[in-house]
């Protein structure tokens, strides 16, 4: 399983039923599982993003899949990136000259 980092925010829509958010991120999570993604630590955020959300995904076309769904409901707007831990990065380093 890959960790990506998708970084969120609300459209107008999504603001106008903010009320809602609890409940879509819930959602959201049922969304992922059905597509086997596990959504990880999901935290409503100030500043330039609404929310920040890690999921790990079996593949890149599985965690487009998700943010797509997200997105086509009209509430937020995403961007994804491809995240990788200690062990990954020492992988990566390990093979430089």
């Amino acid at each position: 399983m890959a960790t990506y980092i998708m970084l969120l925010n609300w459209t107008d829509q999504g603001v106008r039923t903010a009320k809602d958010t609890i409940n879509r991120a819930r959602a959201f999570r049922e969304t992922g599982k059905a597509m086997g993604v596990t959504v990880g630590a999901m935290y409503w955020t100030l500043g330039g993003y609404d929310l920040v959300v890690s999921i790990d995904s079996p593949d890149d076309e599985t965690a487009t899949r998700l943010g797509l769904a997200a997105a086509a409901l009209g509430n937020v707007r995403t961007t994804t990136m491809r995240a990788f831990g200690e062990e990954e990065m020492e992988r990566i380093v390990g093979g430089l000259k």
